[in-house]
């Protein structure tokens, strides 16, 4: 028998929970198996954001960095690769059965994509924030981590104040 089996609560319940029940860290929900595999198959959805140009920026990062993750996480409950297994194999999956998936052939495919999906949501930004992803992605990166909403800001901040340079 399947250690994910027996009397469980559904991820979906009938009813939005009790908002005081949120903080109780006591309060186990037990998930079905099929909830499990589901929540798997969520996860992997997000890569479908990757090429959609209107995902804000570090959403796509965020999605980057969980598919490329380094080689020993990739055997952790919900890594990309434990992923592709869950949905790829398991019966209560949500798409056809598929088998054992070559994690590297999707990252591969991914990589060659990426350069295309991300052109395509940049040209939504002026080309200030086209030449700092360019040139220093990382330091880009690390500002959308702290504050989502940084580039926004730097645009609204721009359009009250003006350029300065012109």
């Amino acid at each position: 028998m399947n250690g994910f089996m027996g009397a469980t609560q559904s991820v979906f319940p009938d009813q939005p929970p009790d908002p005081q029940s949120l903080d109780d860290p006591t309060e186990r929900i037990d998930w079905s198996e099929e909830d499990i595999v589901f929540l798997h198959w969520r996860l992997l959805q997000e890569i479908n954001q990757l090429s959609d140009p209107t995902t804000p920026l570090e959403d796509k990062f965020d999605t980057l960095r969980w598919v490329f993750t380094e080689r020993e996480k990739d055997q952790q409950p919900f890594s990309f690769v434990n992923c592709l297994r869950v949905v790829g194999c398991s019966p209560l999956s949500p798409i056809a059965y598929c088998g054992l998936v070559d994690a590297q052939d999707i990252r591969d495919h991914i990589r060659n994509k990426l350069k295309a999906w991300l052109s395509e949501s940049l040209e939504r930004y002026p080309q200030w924030v086209r030449d700092a992803i360019a040139s220093n992605p990382h330091w880009v990166e690390a500002r959308l981590a702290r504050n989502p909403q940084w580039i926004n800001e730097q645009l609204k901040q721009m359009s009250e104040q003006g350029d300065l340079f012109t």
